[in-house]
This record gives C-alpha cells, sequence and structure tokens, in this order.
C-alpha cells in the first residue's frame, strides 16, 4: 500500500489532501479516515489505498502510522528552546492584532490553535 504524509486536513470541511512518498498528491476525505478517526494533523504520516475518482487521486481506507509531535503533549523545554516557541506565539499574536485593529476576528480554527498553543506555554513556563 502506498505511503505519504497528510498536506492539510480541514475537520470542518470533512477533507484534505496527502503528499504521496511516490510524489503525487493525493485527496483525503474524512469517510476514508478508521472509524472513529475525526481528523489528521499535517505532518502525519499515513497509509492508504488509491482510486482515481472524478477529480484524480483519492486516499480510500487511510490508516494512521504515526503522528507528529504534539506541542499540547512536550515535556519540558530547554530555555533556548521555549524561547523560540515565544518567538513564534509573538508573531502569531501579532498577525492576529492586525487583523482586530481592522475589526477582523480570526478564523475559528486559528483561534483554537493559538489558544491551546497560549495555555500549553502557561503550563510548561509555570512548570
Amino acid at each position: 500500500m502506498p505511503t505519504g504524509k497528510v498536506k492539510f486536513f480541514d475537520e470542518e470541511k470533512g477533507f484534505g489532501f496527502i503528499a504521496s512518498d511516490e510524489g503525487q498528491e493525493v485527496f483525503l476525505h474524512i469517510s476514508a479516515l478508521p472509524e472513529g478517526v475525526t481528523e489528521v494533523k499535517p505532518g502525519s504520516r499515513v497509509e492508504f489505498g488509491i482510486v482515481d475518482g472524478k477529480k484524480g487521486a483519492q486516499a480510500l481506507s487511510v490508516r494512521v502510522l504515526e503522528a507528529p509531535p504534539s506541542l499540547a503533549k512536550m515535556s519540558r523545554k530547554p530555555a533556548d528552546e521555549m524561547s523560540v516557541i515565544v518567538e513564534d506565539l509573538i508573531r502569531l499574536l501579532d498577525n492576529i492584532s492586525g487583523g482586530l485593529k481592522r475589526g477582523k476576528q480570526p478564523e475559528s480554527v486559528q483561534s483554537k490553535k493559538i489558544a491551546s498553543l497560549l495555555r500549553k506555554l502557561a503550563e510548561e513556563l509555570d512548570a
């Protein structure tokens, strides 16, 4: 069976794409995920079957081989690694700030991700 990495997956829309190890881009519909799985994170290694659909290659019977490491599950990081995470969060927050000043609320998905990252950072700093 072919393998690859999830490039993108939108749980709300129910689809995404896999970059196969052979270089092919494969459409991934939520119905191809294992029972009980409603999303896969970008970077997850997957194994899948392929069928030619109306708009190109489509994944069937996806099996998650390896999920990418999660910031939410990271162990205590050294200070130099934490500084990189803090700097990345500052950039994300600056982008949101600019939008808020123009009266634009961030997308729900983006807001949830940033809130999760901020909570994890607070836990790390408090540990």
